[in-house]
């Protein structure tokens, strides 16, 4: 295997609790279990040696081509490889898990198959249990197959004839040839410290051809009866559903919470230390997504994060004693502590490698109205109770608004007066005024609308630069930022608006390069760490969604289809791209995914407009 393949060079498979990455080359080079945000047992991406890795490929030499692919419509990963001695290809998905449960068992099936001629496979499995730093031990069991003993999770490797598993010290081997029309499973089931297992083995009973095939198809039927609740008819349909599945995958189904992307410690620069935790739930995050959502019809999907994001208003004090912090665990657990896992030498010796966020511990008062955005979708808040919780929320948010923050990026260089944090404050009093005059809930109405207004006015007389004639970063700067993009989606200024459409020039000038959007210029605006960064693909996907409904068309388009050529050869995106095209960041991002499909749909109702405006 490459030391480091590129970071766009992946799959991704899940079964709604957890996910792997698998690189083109057969490699599974991150996994983390039994949660999303679980300690790693495959971590090569983060480190070569001491990371962890299993590979499944066919090994046929340098004559090898090979192809990766998703089966259309599902999470069902294929790797093809083609030699002039024959075809053959490994077929990689986990069996989702839509329960309310948490489950402690998850299962990870690999099955190698060939369908002209023959070919070799190689086989090798090295797990390396929490992030590389607990040692494991290994178990042959009777029927040939192993178990490695990690310290709260055990790992059960199983496969069927021909393959033959050779301990190789703690690790494990093994070499086969498949011809025409034969096939073989590699299954690995872990199971977390502390509950019963099936049969007495993490795996259960040995798996056959029979079996697996039928855990195939149930796992490509799944995926294709949930498409059938997807209303997008328009022109990027392959997209926006590889992006409602990429969202779907990096959703924690016991608790209906998304987290942001399935990777730790993935570098915004190569060599440099922006190198973060992104497996957690932003509320942010998963607010914006609650619209793109319903919009594509998934609205059980909505309504289950709804919910989690009530309970976590109806818990109340958080980390850093605000009614709500930024992210939490996939379970709503607040505390996220952050340490530097040290061992590790990082993606391209990207280092630090942080486990934990200690963003978690920021003030960003933009979240209450994200929050608020996302509960105005539905007339349904909770039920009466509901109502008071959010009630006391925007009461509390009254007294406590008009104060510096970290703002959106999480930036480390200090507190200031946001102009997005602003914006989505005058956001939540302007949802929570619209739900209790439509729903006619008791609310002090007249204070929220005065605080309303008079945020919009700070932003109008602060937020503003007569220099740039643009909506800027925060007060005490000219420098500005594209989370500002969402100004009109929000409604706080119609989109062909002149205030916003000299903003939307400036960003051009001054963020945008070919159709990529940086999020700001650290460089004029100092965030506390060093380096640079790509440009944010949610932030290019934001900037199509504005031009489309300021009436830019034309460049809408333009800017969208190119966007599309970033995305890797499965149709998946990180956080960033490099100066060269290169995948930056985290990986998938769920935020990028969900910004296409707002984009998506922005730019069809527009093209559609238009069309029939030409008729």
């Amino acid at each position: 295997m490459d030391d480091y393949p590129p970071i766009a060079d992946h799959g991704l498979v899940g079964d709604l609790q957890t996910a792997a990455l698998i690189a083109a080359d057969g490699t599974v080079d991150w996994w983390c279990t039994p949660r999303f945000d679980s300690p790693s047992v495959f971590a090569s991406l983060l480190d070569s040696d001491r990371g962890g890795h299993c590979r499944l490929a066919a090994d046929a030499g340098d004559g090898v081509t090979v192809r990766q692919l998703y089966l259309a419509d599902t999470a069902v990963l294929v790797t093809r490889y083609m030699a002039p001695d024959g075809v053959g290809e490994v077929v990689d998905f986990m069996e989702p898990d839509p329960s309310t449960i948490p489950s402690a068992l998850h299962r990870l099936v690999r099955v190698a198959r060939v369908v002209r001629g023959s070919l070799p496979f190689e086989l090798i499995c090295r797990p390396r249990f929490d992030y590389g730093r607990a040692a494991h031990s290994l178990d042959r069991l009777d029927d040939g197959s192993v178990v490695f003993h990690g310290p709260d999770t055990d790992l059960h490797l199983q496969a069927t004839a021909p393959a033959h598993l050779h301990p190789d010290g703690s690790d494990v081997t093994a070499r086969f040839t498949l011809h025409a029309g034969e096939l073989a499973a590699i299954v690995l089931t872990s199971e977390s410290g502390h509950a019963a297992t099936r049969s007495g083995r993490p795996g259960g009973p040995a798996p056959d051809a029979e079996a697996i095939v039928a855990a195939f198809d149930a796992c490509r039927t799944f995926w294709l009866t949930w498409l059938r609740s997807c209303r997008y008819r328009g022109r990027w349909h392959e997209m926006v559903v590889r992006s409602a599945i990429t969202l779907k995958l990096l959703t924690y189904a016991p608790t209906g919470a998304p987290i942001a992307a399935a990777t730790m410690g993935l570098p915004e620069q190569i060599g440099g230390e922006r190198n973060w935790d992104y497996r957690y739930t932003w509320i942010r995050d998963a607010s914006l997504s609650v619209r793109a959502l319903i919009d594509l019809g998934f609205t059980d999907e909505a309504n289950a994060f709804r919910r989690w994001l009530r309970e976590r208003l109806d818990a109340g004090a958080s980390a850093p004693g605000e009614p709500l912090q930024i992210m939490y665990r996939v379970d709503g657990e607040p505390r996220l502590v952050e340490e530097v896992l040290d061992h590790l030498e990082g993606y391209h010796r990207s280092a630090p490698v942080r486990a934990g966020n200690a963003a978690a511990d920021q003030i960003q008062l933009d979240i209450y109205g994200e929050a608020a955005y996302a509960l105005a979708q539905s007339a349904d808040i909770g039920g009466v109770r509901g109502w008071k919780v959010f009630a006391g929320l925007l009461d509390w948010l009254a007294d406590h608004w008009d104060r510096p923050d970290e703002g959106i990026w999480e930036t480390r260089g200090g507190r200031h007066d946001f102009t997005y944090s602003r914006l989505m404050t005058w956001v939540a009093f302007d949802r929570g005024v619209q739900l209790a005059t439509a729903h006619s809930r008791p609310a002090d109405i007249g204070r929220w609308l005065a605080v309303r207004d008079t945020v919009f006015h700070q932003i109008v007389d602060r937020g503003w630069s007569e220099k740039r004639s643009a909506f800027v970063q925060h007060y005490d700067t000219d420098v500005l930022d594209a989370s500002l993009l969402l100004m009109p989606r929000v409604g706080f200024l119609a989109p062909t608006d002149p205030d916003w459409l000299t903003t939307l020039d400036a960003m051009d000038e001054e963020l945008v390069s070919d159709s990529l959007v940086y999020r700001y210029d650290p460089a004029a605006s100092p965030d506390g760490l060093l380096g640079s960064e790509g440009t944010f693909n949610l932030c290019s996907f934001l900037y199509v969604q504005a031009l489309a409904k300021s009436g830019r068309i034309d460049q809408a388009r333009y800017a969208f289809d190119k966007m599309l050529t970033y995305a890797n050869h499965v149709g998946l995106f990180a956080e960033e791209i490099g100066p060269s095209g290169e995948q930056l960041g985290n990986f998938p991002q769920a935020f990028t995914h969900l910004a296409l499909i707002d984009a998506a749909i922005a730019l069809d109702e527009e093209l559609d407009r238009a069309e029939v405006a030409a008729r």
